[in-house]
């Protein structure tokens, strides 16, 4: 798997000069054992900053924030796990963002965990609206 990624990344870098990678996670709700309380919706992490450029962290946050009936958190509780971390080096141009979507927003978080389209159809606009950002983003000269 890391092998893989590595060489695709390391192939868009070098076709484009830098290269973007978007990691997402899904997360219960709600997990008593690890966090009080609900989650936010959308979960953004760039290790405080390190894993991206500025600009890019704050492109991907106005649009997970401008997300109308979200809840989300920038650098919250998920920072960034291990591939943002280890592949995230804005200096070599590779930026890595973690996005944590909590399953409220798409399913049932009961059995038997059935795909709710209703609640589906507004993170699909946002996911829609955040990858186009994504790649648009271009790093500053």
């Amino acid at each position: 798997y890391h092998a893989a990624l590595r060489e695709e990344i390391e192939r868009v870098r070098a076709r484009h000069g830098y290269a973007v990678l978007l990691d997402g996670h899904s997360i219960r709700s709600e997990v008593p054992r690890f966090f009080r309380g609900c989650l936010p919706d959308l979960n953004l992490g760039t290790a405080n900053g390190a894993s991206c450029a500025p600009s890019l962290e704050e492109c991907a946050a106005q649009i997970i924030g401008d997300a109308s009936g979200f809840t989300f958190a920038v650098n919250g509780r998920f920072k960034g796990g291990w591939i943002t971390r280890h592949y995230g080096d804005p200096e070599r141009g590779v930026h890595a963002l973690q996005l944590e979507i909590a399953q409220a927003c798409y399913m049932d978080e009961t059995p038997p965990y059935p795909w709710n389209a209703v609640r589906v159809a507004p993170l699909d606009l946002v996911l829609h609206r955040l990858c186009a950002a994504l790649i648009a983003w271009r790093p500053s000269a």
